[in-house]
């Protein structure tokens, strides 16, 4: 197989945590063949201390490790919010554990020995997992910028807008004429960059599911 030199997708990498250093070198050296960059860790220790939550990609983690085991370290990550889809490694005997990782949120795991292909299915059934997580908070960080942006009077306009509330209705409720909620509507329109009512629908319940 020849090499291909690693190329992150968007940022993405593949975090491999597994003590065993000829089991990590094996897993990097396979991604990187298919170009997918790697960083590697010998300890769930070692991972949490370098984790940012800024990091893109996916997680493969050994259930059964020194310290921390890849259950513990899957309990860490929930704790701080982590995004990225965790695969867990196991042995057949710790089937019962994975079960529990899955239940934690583990986008899958590998029973050991898995072959080259399965592992490489998960892998970028996983990444794809994360791009998706990742455009997905980066809708709502646009969206709650944009809310930031509207005043008082333009945040009320738009909450009976998306509510299905008329110009009219809107007007009445607020004690406003109907004009100034048309140019209130307008300027939400204008500062959400929303280019029809189903569009703005779409970014409040974008911002109703983050909070």
């Amino acid at each position: 197989m020849s090499r291909v030199e690693p190329s992150s997708e968007a940022g993405q990498k593949v975090y491999v945590v597994d003590d065993d250093s000829s089991a990590r070198e094996s897993l990097c050296w396979l991604l990187n063949t298919e170009g997918i960059e790697t960083r590697a860790f010998a300890s769930a220790e070692a991972f949490l201390a370098d984790y940012s939550d800024d990091w893109s990609g996916c997680i493969t983690v050994d259930i059964r490790m020194p310290g921390r085991s890849g259950l513990q370290l899957q309990e860490a990550l929930n704790a701080r919010h982590n995004r990225m889809p965790v695969i867990v490694l196991t042995g057949h005997a710790d089937v019962p554990i994975a079960i529990r990782a899955m239940k934690l949120g583990a986008h899958d795991f590998l029973e050991k020995p898995y072959t080259d292909g399965e592992l490489l299915v998960s892998v970028r059934s996983a990444l794809a997992r994360g791009r998706e997580l990742d455009d997905a908070e980066h809708e709502r960080e646009v969206a709650a910028s944009a809310l930031q942006s509207l005043s008082e009077r333009e945040a009320e306009v738009m909450h009976l807008i998306v509510a299905g509330h008329t110009n009219k209705s809107a007007a009445a409720e607020l004690g406003i004429s109907d004009k100034t909620v048309e140019a209130h509507r307008s300027r939400v329109m204008e500062k959400t960059g929303a280019r029809s009512l189903s569009e703005l629908v779409r970014i409040s319940l974008i911002l109703r599911e983050k909070n």
